[in-house]
C-alpha cells in the first residue's frame, strides 16, 4: 500500500537488534542500581534506608519509564526516540559520581536527596522506556503480540540478572565506582550513535553527536567543579591522605569526606582521635602494662592502633580483617604500612574472619568497623559477640568504638547485648553520653574478668580526654529497656539516630 512501511533512510530495528536494545537497557538499570547503592553507603550509611531508597528509587523509574515510554510510543515515531533516550540516560549516568559526591560534600541533606533521585531516577526511567519503543516497533500484527512482548519481557529480565551478577561479582571487585558508571555512560552514549544512524540513516547521527558531546561537557563540569578528589577510588570509598598542617609527619586517612584514621609516620604512640585515646587507655590499664598481646582487629582503616600495640607492647601480634582492599593499598603505599609476623591483614568481612579464629586464642580484640558512619548490623548481634567471646583468652578484652547520637538506642541496644554474654561490661564516653545530651564516639568494653575501672580513669585522665567510665549496676539506668540484638532481629539501622555534623 502506497505509504505504508518505514520512512527512507529508516530501518526498523530486526529481531537480534531488537533484542540487544531491551537486553543491554535493562541491564544498565541495574548495574546503576546496585553501584549507587556503595556511592550513597559513605553518606547515607550501608543501612536498610538507603537500600530501601535505592530500590524503591530505581523501581519508580522503571514503572515510569516503562509507562510514559508505552504511551510515547504511540504518538511518536520509536525510531526518533530510540537514540535520545539512550544518550540522555549515558550523559546522566556519566555524571552521577561526580553530582552525587558534589552533593554530599559541598551540602549534604536535602541536596544529596535531589541528586540522587535525578541520578537513579531519570537514567531508570529513559533506559525502562527502550523496551515498549523497541516492542512497538517489533509489532507487526496482532496475531503474535503475545510472542512478541513475552519474547522481549523474557529478555529484558535477562539483561537485569546479567547487569546484577556482572557488576556484584565482577566490575564492582575490578573496577572504581566511577570507572563504572563513567564507563557505562559512554557504551550508552556510543549505542546511541549507532542506533541513530541505524535506525534514521545519516541524519541521526548530528542531533545525536550533539547530545553526547553536551554531556560530555557536563560530566567534565561536574568532575572539575565537585568538591575534594580520590588519591585512590576503592571498591567502597574515594580514600585520599592528607597531611596534618600542624604535625608534618600526620597523615589523616579520609574516606568519602569524613576523617578516618589519623597515622604519625613518624610516632606510632601519637594518637590523634580522641576514641583511639579511649580504646588505647582501656588496653593499657586492663591487660598487663607492656606485655606482648594476641590481638585482632575488626576493621583496619588506617591501622592507628595495631601500630600503636607494636611500638608499646614489642612481641605483640595483630591480625586484621579489612574488607576493602583499597584501604589496605592505601596503607601500604601512603601511609607505610610493613607486615609481617608481627602485622596480618586480611581483605574480608570480619564476622567470617572471626569464625576462622581459634577458641581462646586472643587476649584483645578490637572492633572498629564501619559502613559509613555505622557498624555492619552483622558484627553487632549476640551470635557475632559470642564469636568474640570464644576466640578471646578469659581474661581477654573486647573494646569496640561506636557512634550514636540523640537518645543513643543503638549504644543501649550494644551495651545491653553484650552485658547478654560477657560477665563484665563497661562504656567509656563523655560526660553527655551518660545523660543522652550529647553522642558521638562511646567505646564499649568487655570481658569475663573484672575490670579495674581505677586504673582506665587514671588513664583516661592522663591523657586529659575527659572521659568517664560506667560499668554494671552503674549502667542499669542507662541501658534502660533496651532490646538485644540478634541475627534474627537487629534494627540497628533504626535505632541509629541520623548522624549531625559536630
Amino acid at each position: 500500500m502506497p505509504g505504508s512501511g518505514p520512512p527512507a533512510g529508516r530501518v526498523v530495528p530486526g529481531p537480534r537488534e531488537s533484542a540487544a536494545l531491551v537486553f543491554g537497557s535493562s541491564a544498565a538499570v541495574l548495574v546503576v542500581e546496585l553501584v549507587a547503592l556503595r556511592l550513597l553507603a559513605p553518606y547515607l550509611g550501608l543501612t536498610l534506608e538507603t537500600n530501601t531508597l535505592v530500590i524503591g528509587l530505581a523501581l519508580a523509574a522503571i514503572a515510569l519509564g516503562s509507562w510514559a515510554g508505552g504511551r510515547a510510543a504511540d504518538v511518536v515515531d520509536p525510531r526518533r526516540a530510540l537514540a535520545p533516550l539512550l544518550g540522555g540516560s549515558g550523559v546522566v549516568v556519566a555524571a552521577t559520581p561526580f553530582l552525587v559526591r558534589g552533593a554530599a560534600e559541598s551540602a549534604g541533606g536535602s541536596l544529596l536527596l535531589l541528586a540522587t533521585a535525578v541520578t537513579i531516577g531519570v537514567p531508570g526511567a529513559l533506559l525502562s522506556a527502550v523496551t515498549p519503543m523497541v516492542t512497538k516497533l517489533a509489532l507487526t500484527s496482532l496475531a503474535e503480540t503475545g510472542t512478541v512482548v513475552g519474547r522481549l519481557s523474557g529478555i529484558g529480565t535477562a539483561g537485569s540478572i546479567v547487569g546484577t551478577v556482572l557488576t556484584g561479582f565482577v566490575l564492582v571487585s575490578a573496577v572504581p565506582i566511577s570507572g563504572i558508571l563513567v564507563g557505562l555512560g559512554v557504551l550508552l552514549a556510543l549505542a546511541a550513535v549507532v542506533v541513530g544512524v541505524r535506525v534514521r540513516g545519516p541524519r541521526g547521527v548530528a542531533p545525536t553527536l550533539a547530545l553526547v558531546l553536551a554531556g560530555t561537557g557536563l560530566g567534565g563540569l561536574a568532575a572539575a567543579v565537585a568538591p575534594g578528589g580520590c588519591d585512590v577510588e576503592t571498591q567502597y570509598h574515594c580514600a585520599r591522605v592528607d597531611t596534618d598542617p600542624e604535625r608534618s609527619s600526620g597523615r589523616v586517612l579520609v574516606l568519602d569526606g569524613l576523617r578516618h584514621s589519623y597515622v604519625d609516620l613518624s610516632d606510632a604512640t601519637h594518637l590523634e582521635f580522641e576514641y583511639v585515646q579511649a580504646v588505647a587507655s582501656v588496653v593499657d590499664a586492663v591487660l598487663p602494662a607492656g606485655e606482648p598481646l594476641a590481638a585482632y582487629h575488626l576493621g583496619g582503616g588506617g591501622l592507628t592502633l595495631p601500630r600503636y600495640l607494636a611500638e608499646t607492647r614489642p612481641g605483640t601480634t595483630s591480625l586484621v580483617s579489612e574488607i576493602d582492599p583499597g584501604v589496605v593499598a592505601v596503607d601500604r603505599d601512603l601511609l607505610g604500612l610493613e607486615t609481617g609476623p608481627a602485622l596480618e591483614v586480611r581483605v574480608e568481612d570480619g564476622r567470617l574472619g572471626l569464625a576462622s579464629l581459634a577458641d581462646n586464642s586472643r587476649d584483645l580484640v578490637v572492633g572498629d568497623a564501619f559502613g559509613g558512619v555505622s557498624v555492619p548490623w552483622h558484627l553487632t548481634t549476640r551470635e557475632a559477640v559470642a564469636e568474640v567471646r570464644r576466640v578471646l583468652r578469659r581474661e581477654g578484652v573486647y573494646a569496640a568504638n561506636l557512634i550514636d547520637h540523640g537518645p543513643l538506642a543503638f549504644a543501649r541496644a550494644e551495651v545491653a547485648t553484650l552485658r547478654e554474654v560477657f560477665d563484665h561490661v563497661a562504656l567509656v564516653a563523655r560526660p553527655g553520653a551518660f545523660d543522652r545530651t550529647a553522642g558521638g564516639n562511646v567505646v564499649v568494653v568487655a570481658s569475663d574478668e573484672p575490670l579495674d575501672l581505677a586504673a582506665v580513669t587514671r588513664g583516661l585522665a592522663d591523657r586529659d580526654l575527659g572521659w568517664e567510665v560506667r560499668a554494671d549496676a552503674d549502667l542499669d539506668a542507662w541501658v534502660g529497656d533496651a532490646d538485644v540484638l540478634t541475627d534474627d532481629r537487629a534494627p540497628v539501622d533504626q535505632l541509629l539516630t541520623p548522624f549531625a555534623e559536630g
